[in-house]
């Protein structure tokens, strides 16, 4: 198929590949404009324009893909299909309308659950067991077209929104990939999704990351993993900001505990309750949480052990 192909950032370059190596003729790339990136300000190029420019492709870099001559020029290109991964810009229904089998998104969730642009952090906030990605027929609206073909796979205990994101950034390449011919050869029915159904989630912003000790262990537990590596989870530790990285739910039985486990769930919310050499307990809302690997303010993320070599943490202090 004779392709346009928008996208941005690094959860779009797979696709990218996956559609050519198919064989596919990828006839223009569409990403953001080159941003200034550090104290120099230099401009940086998109990862997708990276891979285009490495395959020798046809790149556009509208600053609004609307615009009257992008149209045209979108138009002279005589695509069959636009492919839309993580581009950052709404599509209006003029562009929407120009190729034969209209404009696809590659959206990483279960939709109609998760519209919007931070599906893979919400998924793990709100403690899903699974999630997927989903091939979408676009219309007008914020992800709200028909579906065309769903794939899912289960959220591990270990994941964060790092781990996640790189799962479900193959498997969107995988998925396009499976999709294309059946929507060529018209094998794919296009399911109206459920707006009773739809849950919808914006951007991520850096304060959401505070940690509410008076919280679940478990919900604290799934900020942690949702917040990492951005904007990443954080708390007030002897006046300063103190990132968790990598925590564990506490569980009955666990070797972990050298008391009484009711008697230690006992603490105030944020209390300090258990040192151990390579980390410590917290009394939380509900149950205990197992800090492992940190980040104090100015300081390098390291494990629980290296952070007490150079620390002194006592049963009995507050994180705020």
């Amino acid at each position: 198929m004779r392709i346009v192909y928008m996208g941005t950032p690094d959860f779009s370059v797979p696709p990218l590949e996956k559609m050519i190596e198919k064989g596919h003729e990828v006839v223009a790339v569409v990403t953001q404009p080159d941003k200034p990136k550090g104290r120099s300000d230099k401009l940086v190029p998109s990862p997708v324009k990276e891979c285009a420019m490495k395959h020798e492709l046809k790149i556009m870099q509208p600053k609004k893909i609307r615009e009257a001559e992008v149209v045209e020029q979108l138009k002279a290109l005589n695509a069959d299909i636009f492919v839309v991964a993580a581009f950052g810009q709404i599509l209006s229904q003029e562009v929407l309308d120009i190729p034969k089998f209209g404009c696809v998104n590659i959206h990483a969730s279960l939709l109609p659950k998760y519209r919007g642009a931070a599906p893979i952090q919400m998924c793990i906030l709100n403690g899903d067991k699974t999630t997927g990605v989903t091939i979408m027929q676009m219309n007008a609206g914020m992800d709200t077209g028909d579906i065309l073909i769903t794939k899912e796979i289960p959220i591990e205990e270990e994941d964060t929104a790092g781990t996640l994101f790189d799962k479900l950034m193959y498997l969107g390449a995988d998925l396009i990939a499976e999709a294309l011919p059946k929507i060529e050869k018209g094998e794919l029915t296009p399911i109206p999704q459920d707006d009773a159904l739809a849950t919808k989630c914006g951007k991520i912003s850096k304060d959401m990351g505070r940690i509410n000790w008076n919280d679940s262990a478990e919900k604290i537990s799934n900020l942690v993993r949702g917040m990492n590596p951005w904007p990443s989870a954080f708390t007030d530790y002897n006046g300063k900001m103190l990132k968790v990285w990598t925590v564990k739910v506490i569980r009955e039985n666990s070797d972990k505990i050298a008391g009484n486990m009711d008697e230690l769930k006992k603490n105030a919310p944020g209390t300090i309750v258990q040192v151990n050499k390579d980390s410590f307990l917290v009394a939380t809302g509900d149950g205990l949480l197992e800090i492992r690997e940190l980040q104090l303010e100015g300081k390098k993320r390291m494990s629980v052990s290296a952070f007490l070599a150079g620390n002194s943490v006592n049963a009995g202090d507050k994180l705020l």
